[in-house]
């Protein structure tokens, strides 16, 4: 169909990466689109190369070759300054490791995202504290991370990925560490 706008495209995408004295190809010649408000799950073997390919998808990795387009915007064709403006307003990323800044609060780490968007702290504070409720941590958003279980590190995460309501939620593994009532729940929160 000619004339349909997707919200990814990707067109001959690699990445090789050279371990020692071989090369690893990651990502190879990859071409796929994802519609708005579509939800993809990718699968595959441990070392196959999903995440390499969710942090290119996130400007946050150069491919070796292809190109990615977000809203029609080829991501590596911006600027570094331009990619992280673009990635703190437009994805919103839930990272395998977490990525939790061990001496800011639940709170604090939600709100993190936002801080470069301009918003009153007064407007920030509510929008962390909503999606803190919807994660069902509000009775722990004083608490650093390290007082948190590993699901509860992970709910936070996820509130911080949603606060903004990005447009794209890149996540690696989001229901990992939790429950299988928690994960529906949290499935059906990054589904909305």
């Amino acid at each position: 169909m000619t004339g349909v706008k997707h919200l990814i495209e990707v067109h001959g995408l690699k990445k090789t990466y050279q371990s020692g004295d071989s090369r690893v190809e990651a990502v190879r010649n990859m071409d796929f689109f994802i519609d708005d408000a579509e939800f993809v799950t990718l699968m595959g073997r441990s070392g196959s190369g999903k995440s390499t390919l969710l942090s290119i998808l996130g400007a946050l990795n150069h491919p070796t070759g292809g190109k990615v387009l977000v809203d029609s915007l080829d991501i590596y064709a911006l600027t570094a300054e331009q990619r992280a403006d673009f990635r703190s307003e437009y994805i919103g990323f839930i990272f395998q490791s977490f990525q939790l800044i061990p001496y800011l609060t639940v709170l604090e780490n939600v709100k993190l995202p936002m801080a470069v968007t301009g918003r009153k702290k007064k407007v920030q504070d509510r929008m962390a504290e909503d999606v803190i409720e919807r994660v069902g941590l509000t009775a722990k958003s004083l608490r650093l991370p390290d007082q948190l279980s590993g699901g509860e590190q992970e709910r936070v995460a996820i509130a911080r990925a949603i606060v903004n309501k990005p447009p794209l939620i890149l996540a690696d593994e989001p229901t990992g560490n939790l429950d299988s009532k928690t994960a529906g729940d949290i499935m059906g929160l990054l589904k909305s």
